[in-house]
C-alpha cells in the first residue's frame, strides 16, 4: 500500500502525457503539472508584465489564485468582479476582454484526442477561445479529461451544469433532478456549445493539465 500515492501519481501523468500529445497535434501548446500552485506560476510565466489580461468564469482560475496575483501586480486585468459595478458595466468588461492580450479560462472537458469541449450561457468565455485574444491560457484539473465529445457532452449537462446551478442557487430543472431536461428556462446557461478540434493559429491556444481535481 506505501506505493499506491506514487502510483496514482505515475498514473495521472501518463494520461496527462497522453492528452498533450493529442491537444500538440491539433496546433495547441501543453504542459503538465502537478500542483494548483505549479499551475498559477507557469500562467504567470507566460503573461508578459503589463499585459491587459481578460478571463471566463472558472472555479479553477478561483482556486490556483491567480487572478488574486494579477490584481496586486504590475498587469491590466479586465476584472468584472470588482465591488459595484453595474450589470451593463460587467458587460462591457466582456467585451473588452475580447481585445485582452491574453484570455484565461478553464475548460469544461479536453478529450483524450485533444479536443477542448465547453458550454457557455452567454457565450464570452467561448467567443474568446475562438477568435480575439492572441493568447489564450486554460488551466484544467486532471478531472476534465475525458475520452471523447459525447463523454465531455454528458459529463457538462449531467454533471456540471445541475452542480453550478444548484451552487449559484438557480431555479434550473437540472438542479433539482441532477440532469439536464433541455430547459427554455430564460436563467439557462447551456446555450452555445462549443468544441475546438484544431487551432488555427499554431500556439494561440496553451493548456495546462493540472495533477489535481479543479473546478468542476
Amino acid at each position: 500500500m506505501d506505493n499506491v500515492i506514487e502510483i496514482k501519481e505515475w498514473y495521472k501523468e501518463t494520461l496527462a502525457h497522453r492528452v498533450i500529445d493529442s491537444l500538440e497535434k491539433n496546433n495547441m501548446t501543453a504542459f503538465y503539472v502537478k500542483t494548483g500552485e505549479e499551475a498559477r506560476e507557469r500562467v504567470l510565466s507566460l503573461i508578459p508584465v503589463g499585459s491587459k489580461v481578460g478571463y471566463g468564469g472558472s472555479l479553477s482560475l478561483d482556486q490556483i489564485g491567480v487572478k488574486d496575483v494579477l490584481r496586486a501586480g504590475n498587469y491590466h486585468l479586465i476584472d468584472r468582479h470588482k465591488p459595484q459595478l453595474t450589470p451593463e458595466q460587467k458587460d462591457d468588461l466582456r467585451k473588452e476582454s475580447l481585445l485582452a492580450d491574453v484570455f484565461l479560462m478553464s475548460t469544461n472537458a479536453v478529450t483524450m484526442d485533444g479536443k477542448l469541449v465547453n458550454i457557455d450561457g452567454i457565450g464570452n468565455r467561448v467567443a474568446a477561445l475562438i477568435f480575439g485574444p492572441p493568447k489564450v491560457i486554460v488551466v484544467a484539473g486532471i478531472n476534465k479529461i475525458v475520452p471523447d465529445t459525447e463523454a465531455a457532452r454528458q459529463r457538462i449537462k449531467n454533471y456540471v451544469a445541475p452542480i453550478h446551478a444548484r451552487r449559484l442557487g438557480l431555479p434550473l430543472p437540472c438542479a433539482e433532478t441532477g440532469k439536464c431536461l433541455d430547459c427554455r428556462s430564460p436563467l439557462r446557461f447551456c446555450n452555445a456549445v462549443v468544441t475546438i478540434e484544431h487551432q488555427y493559429q499554431k500556439d494561440r491556444i496553451t493548456v495546462i493539465i493540472v495533477g489535481e481535481d479543479l473546478g468542476l
